[in-house]
């Protein structure tokens, strides 16, 4: 007789990562809300402070220039730092400054409450990609790209419900101090949740052999600017930003006042009307739809990649569908049908939030965790850039004519320009020479 000894099956690995997503999705949630409301209060803010659309144009400009230039530095930052001190440091700085906005008395005030949240908020994106780095492995970084930048729309979506409600009770500076109090409590859950995968004390050792599946070691030097703008790796991501970015900071900005001025909405309710007679609920059904987007756009690429196919088709496929749900932005500012409209808007937004988990994302396909931050803080500051030029552009196209159609023509074709340089960039996404 003999015994054939019992088969082990192998531990399966922990799911504590997905909680750490959980976390990064709170982060970027509190980060958009935070530099969200004052677009949602802006008729009322701009009444009450008697604004011109060239003062709140420049308002605007004020957080995009800030957010670049601390995106130039914050990127390479977080690389030496790490992300628990440099995340930390951060959420604690932007909750005081968007609690700031509630004692300005002045355009200026304004402008420097701006400056000092976009400094502070310019290290949420680089810092949450690179966690996404730091806690999954490849084939699962889409994905979490995609449910963290999810995070964004949720907290739109959330401002006009918690900005809207606080200011028709207390006010609207009773807003902005609400908002920073918010970030304060996830700056807690944050220092007693987040450390390094090897350090972390409530992981499974399967679990960490699943994170580093890919033999990737986070040691070495971080990347340095000038070698990195010697790499058109980088500049796939740098291009990507800027032709895509202003069109997510046209709506962030601007959408509450576009639907008040092409369909009539009103911020308040007023007696009966249809859904979309008011603001709140048009923006609700907008960021509901680019949630689906973030984490549909993740989760595609993730899910083609597991089906066998290459990283680079699986993106670049993701990358041009997304592209092409956008394109009906360039027909919006005509249409008179605000369901038509508020769909068509979503659809867009939707392709922008899938757009933007993949190309993130593919920081971690072309550079090791050591470089994530740095090129992700490079590709924002060049969003920054094209940010302000959109917020000037949208000013003067105004307050000159008082139409959006030049600027949602832009909207419309920009994926598609994104997707086409994308291409000639990086055509097989050839890991970066480091």
């Amino acid at each position: 007789m003999s015994s054939a000894a019992p088969a082990i099956a192998p531990e399966r690995p922990g799911r504590y990562r997905w909680s750490i997503c959980a976390l990064l999705f709170c982060v970027i949630t509190i980060n958009y809300v935070d530099r969200q409301v004052i677009g949602v209060l802006k008729p009322i803010i701009e009444k009450d402070m008697r604004w011109s659309e060239v003062d709140y144009g420049n308002i605007v400009t004020a957080f995009q220039a800030s957010y670049g230039i601390g995106l130039l530095v914050v990127g390479r930052w977080l690389d030496k730092v790490g992300t628990r001190k440099g995340m930390a440091l951060a959420i604690g700085l932007w909750s005081v400054a968007a609690a700031f906005h509630s004692v300005a008395r002045s355009v200026l005030a304004f402008i420097l409450a701006r400056a000092a949240l976009g400094i502070s908020e310019s290290a949420a994106y680089p810092g949450a990609v690179k966690s996404v780095a730091e806690w999954f492995p490849r084939k699962e970084r889409a994905l979490g790209v995609g449910i963290l930048n999810a995070g964004a729309n949720v907290g739109v979506l959330l401002t006009p419900i918690v900005g809207i409600m606080v200011a028709g009770t207390w006010g609207w500076r009773a807003a902005f101090l609400v908002t920073g109090l918010l970030g304060l409590l996830v700056l807690a859950a944050w220092l007693r949740m987040y450390r390094l995968p090897e350090d972390h004390p409530h992981i499974l050792a399967a679990e960490r052999a699943h994170i580093v599946q890919d033999g990737e070691d986070g040691a070495g030097r971080p990347l340095g600017w000038s070698a990195a703008l010697r790499q058109r790796q980088a500049w796939y991501f740098i291009c990507g930003k800027f032709f895509t970015d202003p069109v997510w900071y046209l709506f962030l900005f601007w959408l509450p006042d576009f639907f008040s001025k092409t369909q009539g909405m009103e911020l308040f309710p007023k007696g009966q009307g249809s859904v979309f007679s008011t603001v709140g609920p048009a923006l609700i059904a907008v960021y509901l739809l680019a949630d689906i987007g973030s984490i549909a756009g993740g989760w595609l690429s993730s899910h083609l990649i597991k089906r066998g196919w290459t990283v680079n088709r699986a993106r670049k496929t993701t990358l041009f569908l997304a592209a092409v749900c956008a394109l009906p932005l360039v027909s919006v500012a005509s249409i008179d049908n605000a369901a038509i409209v508020v769909l068509l808007i979503g659809l867009g937004t939707a392709g922008h939030q899938a757009f933007s988990s993949n190309i993130f994302t593919m920081i971690s396909d072309l550079y090791p965790r050591r470089a994530v931050a740095t090129v992700a803080g490079l590709g924002g500051a060049a969003g920054a850039v094209s940010g302000i030029l959109i917020a000037q552009a949208t000013g003067w196209t105004l307050q000159l004519t008082g139409s959006y159609v030049p600027i949602l023509l832009y909207a419309g074709i920009a994926y598609l320009l994104a997707f086409g340089v994308i291409h000639l960039l990086v055509p097989r996404m050839e890991p970066a020479p480091l």
